[in-house]
């Protein structure tokens, strides 16, 4: 047995997550880890945008896994200090009445900062300086602030790549009042309309507001944000986001991309989102959602010795 915060003792115990997401099945993926010297087996189930289908996956599971991620949306947005609902994913969050489930934006708003910190003094690329170009902040609100604290020269495409204005965010307290006006409505309309899911992550580039992939040195955000708009070349540039796959990573290769680092670590040559490794802190702690706070999770990042995933496009 171990011990966890508080001097409680964990079991190690394997235990099973699943994380239920909106996106392609095609992403469907199994692979084991050991995280606090538990085993923790994680497989990824995709519905293709169906959210009624997610729902009952989610009620079918409850009592009978240690923990659920919701993939493919966030419930909660975070933005300087407010939380902002997702009226699709509170559904689902809902929907289990027995087993926790959890969105991954506990995790993020800890793993992502952690990322860029590690990268700014490690990172094959000097960020301070840098121009960058993050694809939309609302949803990874702690990764824009540590681009900000590095130094990076960011612009925001928010309402951009979210809703086809052209007008590029170029600040933080800019992003923040536009978030305070028009946020708590949009997380009222239907997941479909904010976010690819299904196949719609699936769909050939739209080439949306290419002079500002252009402009920028460093592309990040969310991975099927920045793929939906990727112009057909990308050179020499450096890439930033959540999961991808070997796929994923030969796409951006073929547009000439150097660089991509994966704030969540490969396992078995892909990365698991955050909903999958929060749901696996979940089930490993053995505590509820709501109980957990940052310091909770800076300790198992700690314990994992974390640091993002760095691969060279340009090495086989």
């Amino acid at each position: 047995m171990a011990l966890g915060r508080g001097g409680q003792q964990l079991s190690h115990a394997r235990k099973r997550v699943v994380s239920v997401s909106l996106g392609t099945r095609r992403r469907d993926h199994a692979a084991a880890l050991t995280l606090l010297g538990t085993p923790v087996d994680i497989v990824r189930r995709g519905f293709d945008g169906d959210v009624d289908a997610a729902l009952r996956a989610i009620r079918e599971l409850d009592g009978r896994v240690d923990a659920i991620g919701l993939g493919g949306l966030d419930v909660y947005l975070h933005v300087a200090g407010e939380r902002y609902v997702v009226a699709d994913g509170e559904r689902l969050l809902r929907a289990a009445r027995i087993t926790p489930v959890v969105d991954g934006s506990g995790l993020k708003q800890t793993l992502e900062p952690a990322a860029v910190r590690w990268l700014a003094v490690h990172g094959p690329v000097p960020l301070r300086g840098l121009p960058v170009l993050m694809v939309s902040a609302v949803d990874r609100y702690g990764m824009a602030v540590a681009l900000e604290e590095a130094g990076c020269r960011v612009v925001y495409g928010d309402l951009m790549f979210t809703s086809g204005l052209p007008y590029p965010i170029s600040s933080l307290a800019e992003l923040q009042k536009i978030a305070r006006r028009l946020v708590r409505e949009v997380t009222k309309l239907p997941i479909r309309m904010l976010y690819p899911t299904g196949q719609e992550q699936e769909r050939p580039p739209e080439f949306a507001f290419p002079e500002e992939y252009e402009r920028a040195a460093l592309i990040a955000g969310d991975f099927h944000l920045i793929r939906r708009h990727v112009p057909p070349r990308i050179e020499g540039k450096a890439v930033l986001t959540n999961t991808t796959t070997a796929a994923d990573r030969a796409d951006l290769a073929v547009r000439g991309a150097r660089w991509v680092f994966t704030t969540t670590p490969l396992l078995d040559g892909r990365s698991f989102g955050t909903n999958a490794l929060e749901a696996a802190v979940v089930a490993v702690l053995g505590r509820r959602p709501e109980e957990l706070v940052p310091a909770d999770f800076e300790r198992v990042l700690h314990e994992i010795s974390y640091s993002p995933s760095v691969v060279d496009l340009e090495q086989p």
